[in-house]
């Protein structure tokens, strides 16, 4: 593989900040830790009034829409912040498999037939989720596709697929293209999954009426370039878990005293939060070179999302992990949102590929010789 000739720009442009200030502002108004917690105890975790704002009035689903479409014209480092933010308060919003995923397949699509669901995307009035596990990685062998009957008459099943209950049209890879089907002609098994904000349900098709996108080797293209984008930004999502609580823990461990000390004085302690303090670091450098490698197109975009996905997957973990045992005996309670947090990491690190899967691609590319 090539080595991209330019530096990956790893800093954040003032429109980048700008976006982030907007998004951050609306989740720690619409979107607090109660707020969540108090929606993933209904059957609907996902909250409709705040992706309408986040969607339509800040214009965040249609960041990766060129403006010809009706969408923002902006790249993956934009929507690299947003996800951040959302990784931040755990937001039970459909963004990452609808305003990436989705609009990735549909503009790796390139037909008149994507189009028009691209600008209903972007101008946030329609959800769409693949009809694909949340598992599949950047590199896998695709699973077996939905049968097409004839004319677009779809029959089977998919499992894992992530916020299909918030769709409004499944995009369904067959075995003679990638069709477009409206959710209530689909039956829905809800999942009991980990992550209760991001909820998996299995998809059963039967005699699905679809609306065809594209061939089958367009449409295979144009699900693994979005499989290859959706593990670049999910490190910045997984960066922005680990950030929430390497904060949270350290300011938990400022205000709790033990022997007229602030816990977090206690060196053992120091030297924790030091160590999650230089992982979180090298997360938002993988993170960033990850996302800026995709905006970019650079041609060595496959090895650095590869590696941020190998690094940011372990880490939040760990810094979930961390806050959850750092905070006591409080932080292994369901009101306290530390659990949310492991939650989503752990989940985080099974979607999209493994840090196994991923590490093992970054040997290939690297023509490593297999252990």
């Amino acid at each position: 593989m090539t080595a991209s000739t330019a530096p990956a720009d790893l800093l954040y442009s003032e429109t980048e900040e700008e976006l982030r200030s907007a998004v951050r502002a609306l989740l720690a108004d619409r979107c607090g830790p109660k707020s969540v917690l108090d929606r993933i105890e209904t059957d609907q975790p996902h909250d409709p009034a705040l992706w309408h704002t986040l969607a339509v009035e800040i214009g965040a689903a249609g960041l990766l829409v060129p403006e010809k479409l009706g969408g923002q014209g902006a790249s993956h480092r934009e929507a690299a912040v947003v996800l951040e933010e959302l990784g931040r308060a755990a937001a039970p919003v459909p963004y990452l498999t609808s305003s990436v995923l989705a609009t990735e397949i549909l503009l790796g699509c390139d037909t008149a037939e994507a189009a028009p669901l691209l600008g209903e995307l972007a101008r946030g009035r329609t959800v769409c989720t693949p009809a694909l596990p949340l598992t599949l990685a950047p590199g896998a062998p695709f699973p077996a596709p939905v049968r097409d009957g004839g004319g677009g008459i779809l029959s089977g099943t998919v499992t894992s697929v992530a916020d299909a209950v918030a769709a409004d049209v499944l995009l369904v890879l067959g075995d003679t293209g990638l069709y477009a089907v409206p959710a209530a002609s689909a039956e829905l098994t809800v999942k009991v999954a980990l992550d209760l904000t991001r909820p998996l349900a299995t998809v059963t098709l039967r005699e699905a009426a679809g609306t065809r996108l594209a061939d089958p080797a367009t449409a295979r293209a144009a699900v693994a370039g979005a499989l290859l984008s959706g593990a670049g930004l999910l490190a910045s999502e997984q960066l922005g878990i680990a950030e929430w609580c390497l904060t949270e823990t350290v300011a938990y461990l400022r205000g709790r005293h033990q022997f007229n000390r602030p816990v977090g004085s206690f060196q053992a302690l120091k030297h924790r939060l030091a160590r999650l303090w230089l992982d979180v670091a090298s997360a938002r450098a993988a993170a960033r070179a990850a996302a800026d490698a995709l905006a970019t197109g650079a041609p060595d975009a496959p090895l650095t999302v590869a590696v941020a996905q190998a690094y940011c997957s372990g880490v939040a973990v760990r810094a979930a992990e961390e806050c959850v045992q750092l905070h006591g005996g409080i932080g292994m309670t369901w009101e306290h949102p530390a659990h949310l947090y492991l939650k989503r990491a752990k989940a985080d690190s099974l979607a999209l590929g493994t840090a196994g899967h991923h590490r093992g691609l970054v040997a290939d590319f690297a023509e490593l010789p297999a252990p």
